[in-house]
């Protein structure tokens, strides 16, 4: 196992001596969203957002899990405010964003961020200035609800790109297809960048069996262009990480599932990157779906 370890140390140093930030400047706004609950979005959002941040990327996650938000959990951290004190005008964006141990920031939700589709018009305003306060960030992470829920398609379809997170399990697999289905009906001009992780997965044949099965079902019955991301090892770190509420890219950044989270975010940079620098596109485009 020793040699093994060092082996995999090496490759992914000789990885990331390869990956280049992208010289656009701007804003890349990045959701993570699920058929089904329970795949690990939320902690693929976190250790991707970790990566990023090595890369010298200045990234921020923003829970919009409506109801189970929880990514302040996972890192350990207990913010005294979140999204529901902004739209409610007792707070500023700038006064719920939480610095982490782990050089990214967060912005917590909670269930009352529901309400941000029935906002007055004045409530709506100031939640739009308050919003373009996190333009200086180089990576906002949004991480969803699972689900297809009317807030779900609104981040998904203001953001710049759309990773769709599933497993091997054919209930998984089956909640992916029908995130995407719906996707392919409800947003308008389906022009983000769609991209498909799997997780938890015992072999790379596996995730390519999984990935290849999406993949080709989505451009034969919905003609929408899927693209394989990368895929995570199932990985004993990642729930031992998890029980310490650390991300596991911290726990043990050369372990199998920080390995394929290096691996995913090198693919997310090579991938080309068109629009970027439009927060304000975002809220525009957000704010036309809600």
């Amino acid at each position: 196992m020793g040699d093994q370890a060092e082996k995999l140390r090496k490759i992914m140093e000789v990885q990331s001596s390869q990956v280049k930030a992208p010289e656009a400047s701007g804003t890349r706004i990045i959701a993570v969203t699920s058929g089904k609950g329970g795949v690990g979005k939320t902690n693929l959002s976190i250790n991707i957002a970790i990566a990023y941040s090595r890369l010298g990327k200045k990234v921020l996650v923003l829970d919009a899990d409506l109801g189970l938000a929880n990514v302040n959990v996972m890192m350990g951290v207990i913010p005294k405010h979140n999204l529901y004190h902004v739209i409610r005008k007792q707070k500023e964006m700038k006064d719920i964003i939480v610095d982490t141990p782990y050089g990214v920031q967060i912005v917590a939700g909670a269930s009352g961020f529901s309400r941000i589709a029935n906002l007055s018009e004045d409530e709506r305003q100031h939640f739009v200035d308050d919003f373009t306060t996190l333009s200086d960030a180089d990576i906002i992470i949004i991480d969803t609800s699972a689900g297809v829920g009317s807030n779900v398609l609104a981040f998904v379809g203001a953001a710049d790109d759309a990773v769709i997170v599933t497993t091997p399990e054919p209930t998984a697999i089956t909640d992916a297809y029908g995130i995407i289905k719906t996707m392919s009906v409800e947003i308008d001009n389906l022009d983000m960048g769609i991209k498909l992780v799997v997780n938890r997965v015992s072999s790379v044949t596996e995730a390519k069996r999984v990935a290849q099965r999406v993949v080709d079902i989505a451009g034969q019955f919905l003609n929408v262009k899927l693209d394989y991301l990368g895929f995570v090892y199932e990985d004993p770190t990642v729930q031992a990480a998890v029980r310490k509420q650390q991300p596991f890219f911290v726990v043990d950044q050369y372990g199998r599932a920080s390995q394929c989270i290096q691996h995913i975010v090198e693919r997310l940079e090579n991938v080309d990157f068109k629009r970027g620098g439009e927060l304000p596109r975002f809220i525009r485009r957000l704010f036309g779906r809600i």
